[in-house]
């Protein structure tokens, strides 16, 4: 299974709470439209399905806090800008921002067997 990175896990995020935000999201392996299509090798078929069943498991499964599930609904579920978001919270638009950062690694790392260490890109191997 391909690693997951920041990227994608932001990219995927809106499924957790909206199963047709599936149809709006695009495969990256795939052809673009306008190409022909060739046959389909099935042992390299479309991830998608299974990038959607992993967002949500690390959703439920990944260490968040409290406050950074929160920050994570509103932006990634209701589409809130950090600032609405902080004022629902009871914190700044900057606290949101650190918050889904946070959460984003976590879910990262959940999905990758990696503990998330906070302030390092790269989270390192659970021993």
């Amino acid at each position: 299974m391909t690693g997951y990175d920041r990227r994608l896990v932001e990219h995927l995020l809106p499924a957790v709470w909206d199963a047709e935000a599936a149809y709006g999201i695009r495969n990256p392996q795939a052809p673009d439209a306008d190409m022909p299509k060739g046959t389909v090798d099935k042992k390299a078929a479309s991830i998608l399905f299974a990038h959607l069943a992993d967002i949500r498991h690390g959703w439920a499964t990944a260490p968040l806090s409290l406050g950074e599930r929160q920050a994570l609904v509103l932006r990634y579920g209701a589409d809130l800008p950090d600032d609405e978001s902080g004022a629902l919270q009871g914190v700044t638009g900057r606290a949101v921002r650190y918050r889904c950062e946070r959460g984003v690694g976590k879910i990262a790392a959940c999905l990758n067997g990696l503990e998330y260490v906070d302030g390092y890109e790269e989270p390192t191997t659970v021993d």
